[in-house]
């Protein structure tokens, strides 16, 4: 037999491998139930014997105690996606107006994005643990609460340390519940990773859209805090499809007792310096190109009309482009797919250094599909490289933690180097640069899980021989 498996296939060794754990199991907990009824224990417990598959498969046990629905996941999902981006969209196309009121330089104005992404960034890193702490629900829940009231409240400040306080709010609001979306779909639907994650971004998108199109008309009727203000409405449908979540899988707003298994830290792991390299990148080009829209185009002689058309226009493409990986892809190497989204935003964004007022309602739906994308396919590379929801929580919070750190410095870099040389021209040279890089990046961004997995296969199986 030990010679046997020595010669026997990589495929056959992970069969005999699952078939001797499954087996190993079974006697667990045939040992467990027969002292339960001889009166050795009050009660059978299977967990022990378990644990360890429960933790490490791809489905997790949980899955099958959930009433949720996929069509009713994906509902709740889509409904609390699209409250994350208009408290930061609503800003850009009403800057100006905002540094009047306050008497802030573009930099300072630049804050009020910059900050939230930070923030987005910063307490990624301690979103696991408090759903660990709290439960996963109640802290997205209180997350939304959070986004929602903070949302409100910025309009109703009258200086500007209050307007940056109840923006980080904002900020912080979006970085827990986000950080934890993606635990939840590698929980509950495996399965069906690349679809939502497709869907959830583009439910950010959709989110973004809304925003841009509605914040200068609601503005006009109002002022500014009309404009930013009315975008506290959608955290109540957010905070009432979460409820539903909550709700459905009943243990959701309980805190997690259970030990975790024992899984890679992506600090250690070059795969997840490299994938919140790409997040970084393109969250640098996303949020820079974003929130400079609207004043660059203006300062170019646009309309404010014209000009929240334009970022209109940039959010539409956005949202539509960031089903396009799922619907494109077919394995989990995406690398192909990540080199030819990147190439699409660095044309668009030369194109729109070359000449910024040729045709910017082609060039700014092109950077957009290429960043849209993107942006699918960085939330999606955290979890083709992990096997269970824990571990996606935490190569998640990891990656958002680089990516929108870093990914804040793109409003500020732009609104820095606006006012050191008096035009946008350099900001959109050093944005054609960053594409330019996450293009570099693509070769090197091939999933670990499954060689790790034929890895820990192999090895298995040399131990039983």
């Amino acid at each position: 037999m030990p010679n046997l498996v020595k010669t026997l296939p990589l495929a056959d060794a992970r069969a005999m491998v699952a078939a001797t754990e499954a087996h190993a199991a079974g006697l667990a907990i045939n040992k467990a139930f027969t002292a339960a009824m001889s009166g050795k224990s009050g009660k059978p417990s299977i967990e022990p014997a378990m644990s360890h598959r429960a933790q490490s498969a791809d489905i997790p046990a949980a899955k099958d105690n959930s009433g949720l629905t996929l069509a009713a996941g994906i509902a709740c999902i889509v409904l609390v996606a699209i409250d994350l981006r208009p408290a930061i969209v609503s800003v850009g196309p009403l800057l100006g107006q905002i540094r009047g009121d306050f008497g802030i330089s573009n930099a300072q104005a630049s804050l009020l994005t910059a900050i939230p992404n930070l923030l987005m960034g910063m307490l990624a890193l301690p979103a696991p643990w408090l759903a660990r702490r709290f439960g996963r629900d109640r802290v997205i829940l209180a997350a939304l609460a959070v986004l929602s009231i903070a949302t409100l409240l910025r309009a109703f400040v009258q200086t500007t340390t209050q307007l940056l306080v109840t923006t980080a709010g904002v900020g912080a609001g979006i970085a827990v519940a986000g950080a934890l979306i993606s635990g939840f779909v590698k929980a509950r639907f495996p399965r069906h990773v690349p679809l939502l994650m497709g869907l959830y971004a583009m439910s950010i998108g959709l989110g973004s859209t809304l925003a841009a199109a509605a914040t200068a008309p609601l503005a006009a009727l109002g002022g500014w805090r009309l404009g930013t203000g009315t975008w506290a409405l959608p955290g109540l449908t957010a905070i009432a499809a979460w409820w539903v979540v909550s709700r459905s899988e009943g243990i959701g707003l309980a805190p997690v007792s259970a030990v975790a298994g024992a899984h890679r830290h992506p600090l250690g792991s070059a795969s997840a310096w490299l994938a919140a390299a790409y997040f970084a990148t393109n969250n640098f080009l996303f949020f820079g190109f974003l929130s400079w829209i609207a004043p660059m185009y203006r300062e170019f002689g646009a309309t404010q009309a014209y000009a929240g058309m334009l970022l209109a226009s940039f959010t539409m493409a956005f949202m539509l482009s960031n089903p396009l990986p799922a619907l494109l892809s077919r394995r989990e190497d995406r690398r192909w797919l990540i080199g030819l989204f990147a190439s699409i935003a660095l044309v668009g964004l030369f194109a729109t250094a070359v000449a910024p007022t040729f045709m910017p309602l082609v060039a700014i739906p092109v950077v957009a599909c290429g960043i849209g994308a993107s942006f699918s396919l960085g939330m999606t590379l955290p979890l083709d490289n992990v096997s269970g929801p824990e571990e996606a929580n935490s190569w998640t919070s990891f990656v958002l933690f680089i990516g929108y750190s870093l990914g804040a410095l793109g409003p500020l870099t732009l609104g820095l180097l606006r006012d050191r040389t008096g035009s946008f021209q350099a900001g959109l040279w050093t944005l054609v640069a960053a594409a330019a890089f996450m293009v570099s990046l693509a070769p090197s961004l091939s999933p670990t899980r499954r060689h790790d997995r034929l890895q820990r296969a192999g090895g298995a199986a040399t131990q039983l021989s």
